[in-house]
């Protein structure tokens, strides 16, 4: 069983950085992507980056592109460096997989990949 640990988040001055970490204990051999997501109080849930685990190809949302960077540390850990973070940004962040899983499990389809597990979370505050 693969379990999702986000560590990382906290509250910030507009301008600021962080960065997130996600440990994927018993990922490897058994997904496509890690990524992160988020979700701001009364929105939608969103993707905000993702890497293929086996090639290290990476995909972003249009509203992070060249501000965040997700990188691969090892087989099993992923980062979400964030620069100059902007109010908008706040949200709860999730780290979440692409698993091998069977067919009709629910999912987010994001950079092509479907992500179907899912961190409990860690929160990012920005302040203006």
């Amino acid at each position: 069983q693969v379990q999702l640990v986000e560590s990382g988040g906290g509250s910030v001055q507009a301008g600021g950085s962080l960065r997130l970490s996600c440990a994927a204990s018993g990922y490897t051999g058994k997904g496509r992507c890690l990524g992160w997501f988020r979700q701001a109080p009364g929105k939608e849930r969103e993707g905000v980056a993702t890497i293929y685990t086996g090639g290290g190809t990476t995909y972003y949302a249009d509203s992070v592109k060249g501000r965040f960077t997700i990188s691969q540390v090892n087989a099993n850990t992923i980062y979400l460096q964030m620069n100059s973070l902007k109010p908008e940004d706040t949200a709860l962040y999730y780290c979440a997989a692409a698993l091998y899983l069977p067919y009709g499990t629910p999912y987010y389809d994001f950079g092509g990949c479907l992500h179907n597990s899912w961190g409990q979370g860690t929160q990012v505050t920005v302040s203006s």
